[in-house]
């Protein structure tokens, strides 16, 4: 079985809308894919219909943005299959405020310094939920100040390394704070690309928080990284994910939905981990 289980769409920072995507999968016979758009859960229903539609199967999920305060990084927590997504609704508004208020001060900056307008990057940012990076940049783009979303003006706008940077970082809630939201949510909850984000010292927490898993296999992360995290996932019982971050024409590196492969066993354990868990429940409720 071939399944992606980390890709976005136009509803947040994807470049391709939920019926394209899922055709996409079904041309490269691709099984199974998660939709797992920033604090965006909209796509989740229209994208299970539509992926019956074309026979593809489309497991509900959403990326959720949190903030690690003592390491100064943002953290990503993937949530799958919440039973109860209505519960995460709050949180997802929350973040998107707190995003739609960062981005109106990175196209404030962003327009100081080169020729775009609100209103380009705006249009550039139809369907989305909010304003990203990539959407400033194809503004950059549509104004001939640029060729590519990536390259030396995405690294001196939006690299933290970048002495002339335009940051501006939400203040989302604390990690731990995100995972206990998705377990109560009735959801798994996976750390996303942890090497990539260099936050794999505070997995020892979030485990006690009701981390499930950790993603160990994208694009960013090289092979004695996928080494590193398969044996922090092995000593802490969690289960490892994987999937190609598809954005699309935004995505930072040249890889295709299906990109990364899970291998066959770690898959089949993510898809069966709800009803073992109910299982598990079940029985620990008999005795």
């Amino acid at each position: 079985m071939t399944a992606d289980l980390h890709c976005h769409t136009k509803l947040s920072d994807g470049s391709i809308g939920i019926n394209d995507l899922i055709i996409l999968a079904k041309n490269k016979g691709i099984e199974t894919i998660a939709i797992t758009d920033h604090d965006c859960l909209a796509g989740t229903v229209r994208g299970k219909v539509i992926g019956e539609r074309y026979g593809v199967n489309v497991i509900a999920g959403v990326e959720l943005s949190a903030l690690d305060k003592e390491l100064g990084k943002e953290v990503h927590i993937l949530c799958y299959q919440p039973e109860s997504a209505d519960r995460l609704e709050g949180l997802c508004r929350s973040n998107s405020f707190l995003r739609k208020r960062a981005s109106q001060y990175l196209i404030i900056k962003a327009s100081k310094r080169y020729p775009i307008t609100s209103d380009l990057v705006l249009k550039c940012a139809t369907g989305s939920t909010n304003v990203y990076k990539q959407h400033i940049m194809h503004a950059l783009m549509e104004c001939g100040i640029t060729t590519h979303i990536y390259g030396d003006i995405y690294h001196e706008l939006f690299s933290p390394e970048s002495p002339d940077n335009i940051i501006v970082q939400p203040e989302f809630p604390d990690p731990k704070e995100v995972v206990r939201q998705v377990k109560a949510a009735g959801g798994i909850a996976v750390l996303s690309h942890p090497a990539h984000t260099g936050c794999t010292d505070i997995i020892d927490d979030l485990v006690k928080a009701g981390l499930d898993g950790i993603e160990v296999w994208h694009p960013c992360h090289n092979e004695s990284e996928v080494d590193e995290l398969t044996k922090i996932a092995k000593k802490n019982s969690l289960i490892m994910t994987g999937g190609s971050d598809f954005h699309g024409m935004y995505s930072p590196t040249a890889i295709g939905l299906g990109g990364v492969e899970i291998p066959q066993q770690h898959l089949n354990t993510f898809l069966g981990y709800k009803a073992k868990q109910k299982r598990l429940a079940k029985k620990a409720a008999t005795e």
